[in-house]
């Protein structure tokens, strides 16, 4: 269930990325099953899921709700999908979701509104009474009060 609920979620994350084209054909084929009319469904559903996404906007609690469901509704199918296999192929087919799910996690960085994502190291430092801040926004920055009884 966690490698199905770890596709879902590597499948929204990916759509409007560059990662979309290669990730949606990889998904597609795992659950098309060497089947092209079934290969050629699942690349609907994907464009379809990519649609929802987008028109959601990306923000807020009904683009929240969006990608829940699509993220939901591909752990599904990835659940399906394990347990319909038997044996050696349900073992093929997980190594496969792995690598995917490995894969889009490598490169994958997000954040929400007025956040920032980074893929890799970050260090903010700040010395000799200087001040570090990053925020998307407004910042500002005042001399704080000196502690002490109340002046008046």
């Amino acid at each position: 269930m966690a490698l199905a609920t770890a596709g879902g979620t590597a499948v929204v994350q990916a759509a409007g990325t560059q990662a979309w084209e290669g990730l949606r054909a990889r998904v597609a084929r795992l659950l098309g099953r060497g089947d092209a009319e079934r290969e050629r469904v699942e690349l609907e559903r994907l464009e379809r899921t990519a649609d929802a996404l987008d028109a959601s906007g990306g923000a807020g609690a009904g683009a929240e709700r969006v990608r829940l469901r699509q993220e939901t509704s591909w752990q599904t199918r990835f659940e399906d999908l394990l347990e319909g296999a038997d044996g050696a192929d349900r073992e093929r087919i997980a190594a496969e979701l792995r690598a995917l799910v490995r894969e889009q996690g490598a490169g994958a960085v997000s954040a929400g509104d007025h956040g920032v994502a980074v893929g890799g190291k970050v260090e903010v430092r700040a010395d000799h009474g200087s001040v570090a801040a990053l925020r998307t926004g407004d910042v500002t920055i005042g001399n704080p009060t000196r502690p002490g009884p109340p002046q008046g």
